[in-house]
């Protein structure tokens, strides 16, 4: 199989144990309005997938339509072998509470603490656990999730914009989830805040040995952590690769969207870090 086929989605390639999500010729719309067009996607056990597009290109639709929370017109969806596609929430048991998601803004229930927060799914998925352990398991997922302990009695109005997003990752990660969806994690942050929220997926993926689905605009996000990039165009899924695997591919949004300013300055960045990870290399 030549380079490029390799960076292109199968259509025909079904659920084994190694791909939890695979996607095949989904079509999402709106009305008349038509997001997605024929879009197959796998994502592989134990990467982070990093996914891409231009506005209005449905990156959050896809996301959606994979957690079953956005209605699918045509094509299937399936998550640990189970078809999710517009399947009814009992039918979607056993699976749910398998992954987590962080929404944009960490939509967090404004009436409730962190600590509150991140028990909702507890309580949805094991009604019987007793409130002490409860309470253990939150304090734990907040921590987990770089936050102080005392965050899990604090209202997300007292919560700066990063500290929100921390606490939104500790309620995704609840369940020990073993798929992670992240949607635009470091908007909004700054520099150094997004890289302390890029470092800690990274080790959590490691640590906990999760698969994370991290929609985002940061370059420097796709460098730093992504194993793998999805790019989102024309309605479809148009390349699946590394970086320097979609450098290579022709298509005009690809070769601006890194080559661009922005895609040179994070290219050069990660140069620069990988420098000062081997100073002697080069020297005699």
């Amino acid at each position: 199989m030549s380079e490029e086929a390799n960076i292109h989605p199968d259509k025909h390639q079904r659920f084994r144990g190694d791909h939890p999500i695979v996607v095949e010729g989904l079509r999402t719309q709106f009305g008349e309005h038509v997001v997605h067009e024929d879009l197959s996607l796998t994502v592989n056990r134990g990467e982070i997938l990093g996914v891409v597009g231009g506005s209005g290109t449905g990156k959050s639709v896809l996301m959606r339509a994979i957690i079953g929370l956005q209605h699918v017109a045509a094509g299937d969806v399936e998550v640990f072998g189970k078809s999710i596609a517009n399947a009814e929430p009992d039918q979607q048991l056993g699976v749910r509470n398998r992954w987590g998601v962080l929404f944009q803004g960490g939509a967090l229930f404004s009436t409730l603490t962190v600590g509150e927060n991140v028990e909702v799914p507890l309580r949805q998925f094991y009604p019987d656990i007793g409130e002490e352990l409860l309470h253990e398991i939150s304090r734990y997922k907040v921590m987990l999730s770089g936050l102080p302990e005392d965050a899990v009695a604090k209202f997300p109005s007292e919560l700066s914009g990063g500290m929100k997003k921390r606490a939104g990752l500790a309620r995704a990660l609840a369940l020990d989830p073993e798929l992670l969806f992240l949607d635009e994690p470091t908007a909004g942050l700054d520099p150094i805040g997004a890289a302390a929220f890029d470092r800690l997926t990274k080790e959590l993926k490691e640590t906990l040995g999760l698969t994370v689905f991290l929609i985002t605009h940061d370059l420097d996000t796709l460098y730093e952590i992504c194993d793998r990039v999805a790019v989102l165009a024309d309605k479809r899924v148009i390349a699946v690769g590394t970086i320097p695997e979609l450098l290579e591919t022709d298509h005009p949004w690809i070769d601006e969207y890194f080559n661009g300013p922005r895609g040179r300055a994070a290219q050069a960045s990660q140069q620069r870090a990988k420098a000062l990870d081997n100073p002697t290399k080069g020297k005699a």
